[in-house]
């Protein structure tokens, strides 16, 4: 459930997106460098929104692991650790196997083999991406994105939940993990080889699109992708 001030980072994160991309439509579209009254250009505006856009979601992260006081658990070794009473509170509200596979929606129960098959596309594609970016990234000196920070499976810890519940969970936490683990793979390839911004602005931004380069620059381009190509510092 999420928090009030959570609500209202969240709210503020997708106002700023919604300016962002209408600056980049503004900006973009028109290939040329306007000036802002203060002489700068709004490719600056832009990049400052993107890193707006960064710091709300380490706020976000921030109130996230402020629940940990609220709800009585501590994480170690990756490992969600509740006190006891809290587990002996969390199973009372646990519904039974049976009971919830009753009261499931039968187009949930016919649906669910086409989800469930999914998982063999999924691996296929993580184990791909672990190759990839350890061939290529060693390669190109990228630095490889942890699957860790990406792909975490922490649901099965709550003790309301039933197995069923805990499977599904845990399922989904590994499929949205792993398109968080691909986009950044993908994000630091693009860097790389093509750092240049969209003209329409319609993209959403992902981590190292900020440090892209205006489109229709060309003189930029050229003069920095070299440079671009080594920035990576900023990752820990």
């Amino acid at each position: 459930m999420l928090s009030g001030s959570k609500a209202r980072i969240q709210g503020k994160r997708s106002l700023i997106f919604k300016k962002c991309h209408g600056l980049a439509r503004g900006y973009l579209l028109t290939g040329v460098f306007r000036k802002k009254k203060n002489g700068g250009n709004m490719g600056d505006r832009l990049n400052e929104l993107l890193e707006e856009i960064r710091e709300l979601e380490k706020k976000v992260q921030e109130e996230i692991r402020n629940k940990e006081e609220k709800f009585q658990y501590r994480i170690s070794k990756r490992k969600v650790i509740f006190k006891e009473e809290v587990e002996l509170f969390q199973r009372k509200f646990s519904r039974t196997l049976s009971r919830y596979l009753m009261g499931a929606e039968i187009l949930n129960v016919l649906s669910a083999p086409v989800i469930y098959a999914m998982i063999i596309p999924m691996v296929l594609l993580d184990i791909f991406v672990f190759f990839y970016q350890h061939i290529c990234f060693r390669a190109y000196g990228i630095p490889r994105v942890r699957r860790s920070d990406h792909v975490v499976l922490d649901r099965h810890y709550l003790q309301y939940l039933n197995f069923m519940e805990k499977f599904n969970c845990d399922y989904c936490s590994y499929a949205n993990g792993l398109a968080s683990y691909i986009s950044e793979v993908g994000a630091r390839t693009e860097q790389y080889w093509c750092p240049i911004k969209h003209a329409s602005g319609k993209a959403r931004p992902h981590s190292r699109y900020h440090f892209f380069l205006d489109y229709g620059d060309a003189e930029g381009y050229h003069a920095s992708l070299e440079a671009l190509r080594k920035r990576f510092d900023d990752i820990q």
